[in-house]
C-alpha cells in the first residue's frame, strides 16, 4: 500500500472527462453505463485495471452524505450497502439477499452483474477480481474511505493473486464532474435532562482507557463517537443526528476537526473552556502527520480508514474505541429516558393506526390509501410528540410482494396502493431528544391467507423467543441469533438479515459493538448491560409477502435466583410499546406459555399507554390489547 496521498489525475485526463464528451453522449443509454465508461476512462489514463468503490465515506459511517454516494452514482443502485468493481471490460455489484430483488431492477440495462452474496462482510468481490485480472495487474481503492481492517484483507488477498493495490487514487475525483461537496448543516449541543453525562465526565473515561492502553493520542473518525463523546449533534446525514468531523484526543486537550462554519461563537466557547480546539476538517491529515516522536496514538482498525492510518507519524496502538462500548452501554438515567421516548412513540402509532383502520374502513373516501400516505401520516403522528426529532431512518411501508424486499422504499414513481387482500409490513423509527426508536409491525388488509398467518406466527415465535432468553453476563452476541431462528428452522425457512443491531441513545439507529447474527463473533461483542439491541427475524417470499416482528429490548440484570454458583446472568426488558395485531396470527401454532407472554406484553403496553390517549386512539388501543388466551 502507497504511502503517498492523494495524487492528481493528468491533464489528458481531465480533458477526456470534461464537459465534451457529455454533449456526445447518446441520451438513449443508461447513465450507469456512461459513468462506466467515465470510470474506465480515469482507469486507462492511470494504468490500473480495476476499481473498488465501497460504500462508505472517511467516517465509515451507515448513511453517507451525497459526496461520497459514488457506489449509487456510478452503478443506479440506491440500496444503502453493496460494493461496486468495474474492470475495463466488466462491472459487478456485490450485495446480500436483503437487497438482491432491487437490485436486479435497478441494474436492469446497466451492463453490471449482480454478484449475490450472503452476508454483508462477504469477500466475493475479492475473488471476482482474482478471477477477472491478470497477475500484475493494479487495483485502485480510495484509502480515505476503505477501512483499515477491510485493507488489510483486500492488500492480503489480492497479493496471493499476483494483485497490486493502490490506495491513493480517488478515481470519482476526475469522473465524477459534478459531485456534490460537503454538507453544510450547523452543530448544536445536546443539552437538559436527556444529555446526562458531561462531556468534560465522558473524555475523562476515554482518557482513562487510552492511559490504559499506553497511548498518548487517540483519533476518532466515527462520527457518532464523535457525537456521544462530545454532547453535539447535527445534520449532516440523513436519519442519524451527527455530522462530518475527526477528533484527536490528547492527555490534557482535544481538537475536534470541522468546517468552522458549523460551529458558532458560544459552541465555540463552550468547546473551548472544555479543553476542545477547533481545526478546519482538512487539517485533521496533517496532525497525524505531525504528531511528536514520542507520541503513541490509539486507533480503531475497525472503525478508522486506511488513509488515516497510512498518514499517522507515532507508534500506532490498535485497540476498539473505548467510547463504542461506553456508548453502547446506556446508563439507568439514559434508559429512563429511553422508556419515555417509547411511551410517546407508543402514543403516536396508536394515534396513527386508528387514523389508519378507520380510513381503510371508509368506502367513501376519494383519495386511495398507499405506502406512501402511511410514511406521511405516521411520520406527522410522531412529530407532534414531545421530544421528536425526526426520523430514524427511512419508513418501510411494504404491501404484499414489496415486503419480500427488506430494504424496500416506496417512491412517488413506484408504490402500492393499500387495498385488497395481504400483508401490510410497516418498519419504522424516530429520533428524540431521549432515545431512538426501531419498530417493524404487520397489518392484515382485508382476508389473510392460512400461509401467511403461519408465516407471522413463526415469526413471532423467533421474536418471542429471544426477547424471553436468560443468558451469562458476557455473552457474544452473535450467538443469540441461533434462538431467533430456531422457530422458522423447524420448518425449513430462514432469513438472510441479521436478528439484532445495537441502537444509539439519540444517535444511530445501527451502532455497535453488538450484533446478533450470523458474524464471526470477537471479544468485542460481548453483552453487557445498559445495551440496546433490536429483535427482528423474518421470512420473505420473493413477489408474495415479506414478514419481520421487530422490538427494541434492554440487557438487564437477571432475577436474583437466575444467578448464583454460574456468574451473573442478563435478560431483556422489552422496551417497544406498540400491539402485535392478532389477527394475523394462527394461535394454534403457539405454544401456551409464547401466549402467555404476548398477553403479558399487551398488558404492559395498554397500562404504559392508555394515560396517553384518548378517543378513537385509546378504543384502538384496548382493542388490539385484548388478550389472546
Amino acid at each position: 500500500m502507497s504511502e503517498v496521498r492523494g495524487s492528481s489525475p493528468s491533464r489528458l485526463v481531465r480533458q477526456r472527462l470534461g464537459t465534451p464528451r457529455i454533449v456526445a453522449m447518446d441520451t438513449r443509454t443508461s447513465p450507469a453505463r456512461l459513468h462506466i465508461e467515465c470510470i474506465r476512462e480515469v482507469l486507462k489514463a492511470e494504468g490500473c485495471a480495476a476499481v473498488l468503490i465501497p460504500s462508505s465515506d472517511p467516517h465509515l459511517s451507515e448513511y453517507l452524505p451525497e459526496r461520497w454516494q459514488g457506489r449509487q452514482w456510478a452503478s443506479g443502485f440506491t440500496g444503502s450497502v453493496a460494493t461496486l468493481a468495474v474492470t475495463l471490460d466488466r462491472a459487478a455489484l456485490f450485495a446480500d439477499s436483503r437487497y438482491w430483488v432491487q437490485a436486479e431492477r435497478e441494474l436492469a440495462g446497466s451492463g453490471i452483474d449482480l454478484v449475490k452474496v450472503p452476508t454483508p462482510a462477504a469477500t466475493q468481490h475479492i475473488e471476482w477480481l482474482c478471477k477477472n485480472l491478470a497477475r500484475g495487474a493494479t487495483v485502485a481503492v480510495d484509502g480515505d474511505v476503505l477501512g483499515l481492517a477491510a485493507a488489510r484483507q483486500l492488500e492480503g488477498e489480492l497479493g496471493r493473486c499476483g494483485i497490486a493495490l493502490r490506495s491513493n487514487l480517488d478515481v470519482l475525483a476526475s469522473a465524477w464532474d459534478d459531485r456534490p461537496t460537503t454538507p453544510v448543516a450547523a452543530i448544536y449541543e445536546h443539552t437538559g435532562p436527556e444529555a446526562t453525562e458531561s462531556r468534560a465526565s465522558r473524555l475523562q473515561r476515554v482518557r482513562a482507557s487510552m492511559r490504559e492502553a499506553g497511548a498518548s493520542h487517540h483519533f476518532v473518525s466515527t462520527v457518532d463517537d464523535i457525537a456521544w463523546l462530545l454532547n453535539l449533534r447535527g445534520a449532516d446525514v440523513s436519519y442519524n443526528p451527527v455530522f462530518l468531523a475527526h477528533l484527536l484526543v490528547a492527555a490534557d486537550a482535544a481538537t475536534l476537526f470541522v468546517a468552522e462554519s458549523k460551529v458558532d461563537a458560544k459552541l465555540g466557547a463552550a468547546l473551548e473552556q472544555d479543553g476542545i480546539r477547533l481545526a478546519s476538517y482538512e487539517q485533521a491529515a496533517r496532525a497525524l502527520a505531525e504528531l511528536p516522536n514520542d507520541a503513541v496514538l490509539l486507533v480503531d482498525p475497525k472503525r478508522v480508514t486506511l488513509g488515516a492510518r497510512e498518514r499517522a507519524g507515532a507508534r500506532v496502538v490498535e485497540a476498539t474505541n473505548p467510547s463504542t462500548l461506553a456508548k453502547s452501554r446506556k446508563s439507568d438515567a439514559e434508559a429512563a429516558h429511553v422508556r419515555r421516548a417509547m411511551i410517546e412513540d407508543g402514543a403516536a402509532m396508536c394515534e396513527f393506526y386508528a387514523w389508519f383502520e378507520a380510513a381503510l374502513a371508509d368506502t367513501s373516501r376519494r383519495q386511495p390509501i398507499t405506502e406512501l400516505t402511511i410514511d406521511e401520516k405516521l411520520t406527522a403522528a410522531r412529530a407532534r410528540r414531545p421530544g421528536y426529532v425526526g426520523p430514524s431512518f427511512a419508513t418501510i411501508a411494504a404491501f404484499n410482494a414489496n415486503g419480500a424486499m427488506p430494504h424496500y422504499r416506496a417512491t412517488r414513481e413506484s408504490h402500492a396502493s393499500i387495498e385488497g387482500d395481504g400483508l401490510l409490513l410497516v418498519d419504522s423509527g424516530a429520533q428524540y431528544l431521549g432515545g431512538t426508536t426501531d419498530i417493524t409491525r404487520m397489518w392484515p388488509i382485508g382476508w389473510l391467507t392460512a400461509a401467511q398467518k403461519r408465516d407471522v406466527t413463526l415469526v413471532l415465535r423467533g421474536t418471542i423467543a429471544l426477547s424471553r432468553t436468560r443468558f451469562p453476563l458476557g455473552t457474544l452476541s452473535p450467538m443469540l441469533d441461533a434462538i431467533a431462528r430456531a422457530p422458522l428452522w423447524e420448518h425449513g425457512l430462514d432469513y438472510g438479515h441479521g436478528t439484532g443491531h445495537g441502537v444509539g441513545y439519540f444517535l444511530n439507529v445501527h451502532e455497535g459493538p453488538q450484533t446478533i447474527s450470523r458474524v464471526i463473533a470477537d471479544a468485542t461483542m460481548a453483552m453487557q448491560p445498559g445495551m440496546i439491541t433490536s429483535v427482528e427475524p423474518g421470512l420473505y417470499r420473493p413477489g408474495q409477502w415479506g414478514v419481520r416482528v421487530e422490538n427494541l429490548v434492554l440487557a438487564v440484570a437477571a432475577a436474583a435466583h437466575v444467578s448464583g454458583d454460574f456468574g451473573e446472568f442478563l435478560e431483556f426488558e422489552t422496551l417497544t410499546l406498540c400491539p402485535i395485531d392478532a389477527r394475523c396470527l394462527e394461535p394454534s401454532l403457539l405454544r401456551a406459555d409464547e401466549i402467555a407472554w404476548l398477553d403479558a406484553y399487551h398488558r404492559t403496553v395498554r397500562e404504559r399507554l392508555e394515560p396517553m390517549l384518548s378517543g378513537d386512539a385509546l378504543a384502538w388501543l384496548r382493542l388490539r390489547t385484548a388478550p389472546l388466551s
